[in-house]
């Protein structure tokens, strides 16, 4: 327990590398951030799995000896100007040289690399990344379909598919931004966001790669703002095409077509005729990967189901939507979720599997929203959700898993159904009888009236900012027949999570003004916990300070998240100073993963800080949520009270441990 402090470490220019040196390490150490660029910049069209090969061949096209890609008499152009050979090795007859290192600017990026963030490991690029760079950006603007040339002539597995981790939705929504925008404006997008460049550098860059009109690129490029992309959504494993995944391919469709082969050459060797697909045994109608296809055995339950009904959850919801009778569609969504292919960009929450349905699905939603159709389905422990985009070159078709187990009325209620251009629209369950939008932020503020279609779909709600800055926090307000008011909040995943406020043992609905003034100052830290599979997240204000030396009365917070899965549940205490304006979140001052404190088994929590006075005291101070009987301090500060608050004097710098003892006498320490 220790106030905040800056430390500022000096860095230690590195020696120069020779030539000779950078030549050879040029490969090594800038390979995965080069793929990861040229991932970034190829079209999507083709699918994950052919652009992952593409980037790999683009890449070692580019790192190739002069003899086998480039000609060594042309070279590149560093960002200082001067000439270098192209990266890669030695061509005949000369070493290939490399632009001369310069120093790193102290405090900023090393120049050489063009201004590029460290990569995902935490290693800047090496001194040949810019001009390898700047080749690869000119051959993939001067063939922007590489990433669709036919397979033989990329590098091939044979017998397997590689695919990049599956990240979240954030992940999902930048590569369809991405794959709206031109190569240019791919290019210029990927040179802001991954090497952290500024209009000048991009333009000079895109320029010197050869594109046509650098401007009007940087302009298209404005269209996926970093503010709502950041940086670490580019760093993500999701776009990493050196770690990868394998995965067999379409082992029914091979098999297919090793029988139709077996059976044409044994018909051509018996009788001559050339026979078409034998149809035992083949075809996708039969066994049990033909019922999990067949758009006819889906479930759809009674339009009026619900209503009587002794549990309302997703098992409950009818068929809804303007294409519930669309075979074609509901076909290729079950195709795509029995066997994703290439084409098919993938994502699950944390814990959620992405496999094929044990039996039949149940059909919860089919219909267009936006630009996109989209199917609902559910297999009774996860959520599915099928867009293909309306035009197929616009993009590519996308599928996501949520696990929504043991789910109940209010948990089951909505389910995020498109997501584009920031703003959220939802698909709510036949018992809610109003929605409303709010803020968090405004928790004074009236809600506002929400549209929905006959379907159920909800008109465009504006999404969480991503951004550093938080000055409004959207949620969905949804009333059922029971009359009650429940926050459904967007935190990038399928399924809303639900927000609540008091005690860990009998939380309830954030309504009231309590429940929204403590809200309004822990709605910006939610963040924090995108993609992280949040079911649920309780806000509790468990104790309340006066201040020494008539300073205000501080709050002490816990929230608690937890998830669909069970574990992974975080926790986190936290200090709220007085006078601190609304939308910025409290201090954390603890925290925990998978800690029973702050729940329901558990309704109690300790924490402590370091706390400056207006007059410039240092004070250690305590507070205990729960029956504590009394809270001490130990350490480099040692004091004790009745509780379930505790402050005392301190010199600055210490470290002090909070422990307390409960009403029944136990001993109990600080989250952590």
């Amino acid at each position: 327990m220790h106030p905040q402090q800056t430390n500022t470490a000096s860095a230690v220019p590195p020696q120069r590398p020779s030539r000779r040196d950078a030549a050879a390490s040029a490969p090594v150490e800038d390979y995965p951030l080069l793929v990861r660029f040229a991932y970034l910049v190829l079209p999507s069209a083709a699918g994950r799995g052919r652009r992952v090969l593409a980037a790999h061949a683009l890449v070692q096209r580019v790192l190739a000896p002069s003899g086998s890609g480039e000609h060594p008499a042309r070279g590149t152009r560093d960002g200082g100007g001067r000439e270098g050979l192209p990266a890669g090795g030695a061509g005949r007859g000369r070493a290939a040289g490399l632009p001369r290192a310069r120093q790193p600017e102290a405090g900023g990026a090393d120049p050489e690399a063009g201004g590029a963030h460290p990569g995902p490991g935490g290693a800047h690029p090496g001194p040949g990344y810019a001009g390898a760079r700047e080749r690869l950006l000119r051959h993939a603007l001067r063939t922007p379909r590489f990433g669709t040339r036919p397979p033989w002539l990329l590098p091939r597995i044979w017998g397997l598919r590689v695919l990049p981790h599956p990240g979240g939705c954030a992940e999902l929504a930048l590569d369809q931004r991405l794959a709206a925008l031109s190569p240019q404006g791919r290019a210029a997008c990927v040179l802001r966001g991954l090497d952290g460049l500024d209009d000048a550098g991009a333009h000079r860059v895109l320029a010197a790669a050869g594109a046509g009109d650098p401007a009007a690129a940087l302009a298209e490029a404005d269209g996926v703002p970093l503010r709502e992309y950041g940086p670490e959504l580019f760093r993500s494993p999701e776009f990493d095409a050196c770690s990868l995944r394998v995965r067999p391919p379409d082992l029914a469709r091979r098999r297919r077509r090793l029988r139709t082969g077996a059976a044409a050459l044994a018909a051509a060797a018996v009788c001559g005729l050339l026979l078409g697909p034998p149809g035992s045994g083949g075809t996708a109608g039969g066994g049990a990967s033909g019922a999990a296809v067949d758009p006819a055995r889906l479930v759809r339950a009674a339009p009026a189901a619900w209503e009587t009904a002794a549990r309302r959850d997703f098992s409950v919801w009818p068929a809804r939507g303007a294409l519930v009778e669309d075979t074609a569609l509901l076909r290729r969504a079950l195709q795509a979720w029995a066997s994703p292919g290439e084409q098919v960009t993938v994502s699950a929450a944390p814990g959620t599997a992405s496999g094929p349905p044990s039996g039949p699905a149940r059909l919860l939603f089919a219909g267009e929203v936006g630009r996109a159709r989209v199917v609902l389905l559910h297999d009774g422990l996860r959520a599915v959700r099928y867009s293909e985009p309306l035009r197929e070159t616009s993009g590519a078709p996308a599928l996501d898993f949520a696990r929504t187990d043991a789910a109940d009325a209010v948990s089951a209620a909505a389910l995020v159904v498109g997501r584009a251009g920031g703003r959220v629209r939802y698909l709510t369950a036949p018992w809610v009888r109003e929605v409303s939008a709010g803020d968090l932020l405004a928790p004074g503020a009236p809600d506002r009236a929400l549209v929905r279609d006959a379907s159920g779909v909800t008109a465009p709600l504006r999404g969480a900012a991503r951004g550093r800055g938080c000055s409004a926090w959207p949620v969905l307000a949804v009333r059922d027949a029971e009359g009650g008011r429940r926050l459904l909040t967007d935190l990038g995943e399928l399924t809303p999570a639900r927000l609540t406020f008091g005690p860990p043992d009998a939380p309830a609905d954030a309504t009231g003004p309590e429940a929204g003034d403590l809200w309004a100052r822990t709605a910006c830290a939610l963040p924090g916990l995108r993609a992280h599979g949040v079911r649920e997240v309780n806000a509790w204000a468990y104790a309340r300070q006066r201040l020494p030396e008539a300073n205000g009365t501080a709050t002490w917070l816990c929230t608690r998240a937890e998830t669909w899965r069970g574990d992974g549940v975080r926790v986190s205490a936290r200090f709220q100073a007085p006078g601190t304006r609304t939308g910025v979140p409290a201090a954390v001052v603890a925290e925990a993963e998978d800690s029973p404190a702050c729940g329901a088994r558990t309704p109690r929590v300790l924490a402590g800080v370091m706390w400056r006075s207006r007059a410039g005291q240092w004070y250690a101070l305590a507070a205990g949520g729960g029956p504590f009987r009394s809270v001490a301090l130990s350490g480099g500060v040692r004091g004790e009270g009745p509780g379930p608050v505790l402050a005392v004097r301190a010199p600055e710098g210490v470290r002090a441990e909070p422990n307390g003892v409960l009403a029944d006498g136990t001993r109990v320490g600080a989250l952590r």
